[in-house]
């Protein structure tokens, strides 16, 4: 954890220096947050949807939309680190996986207590 910190440290402190955020406009910043949030649902309903076609059971639907819809900050910052490294636009380039990852924790967390809710209530049975 104190890796994948010190590399979103040294991105961000990177492009602020370099005055990349002064150069982004805000539409940029929200437009990237859009697309993240489709991309998500995207994948997100399609497992919802393959699972539901398959006729798993609730606690397999969970754990399907939640399996196949994340992308690891943990995995994503050090091949980027890797691929891109002395760069001058490096924060730019690893703001959607920044943006992308806290959007899966916001969502998972309300998909959590909504499937938590599901399952408690006994509808945890093979779907049709």
């Amino acid at each position: 954890q104190c890796v994948i910190w010190l590399i979103v440290y040294s991105a961000f402190s990177h492009s602020v220096v370099s005055g990349l955020w002064e150069q982004l406009p805000v539409s940029a910043i929200g437009l990237t947050i859009v697309l993240c949030f489709l991309l998500l649902g995207f994948f997100m309903l399609v497992a919802h949807l393959l699972v539901k076609r398959l006729g798993f059971s609730l606690e397999d639907e969970a754990a399907v939309v939640f399996c196949g819809s994340k992308k690891s900050l943990a995995s994503g910052l050090p091949m980027a680190k890797v691929l891109f490294s002395g760069h001058p636009g490096f924060g730019m380039i690893v703001l959607p996986i920044m943006c992308y990852n806290q959007i899966q924790v916001i969502v998972g967390a309300m998909l959590a207590q909504r499937y938590r809710r599901l399952i408690e209530a006994g509808d945890a049975g093979p779907r049709q």
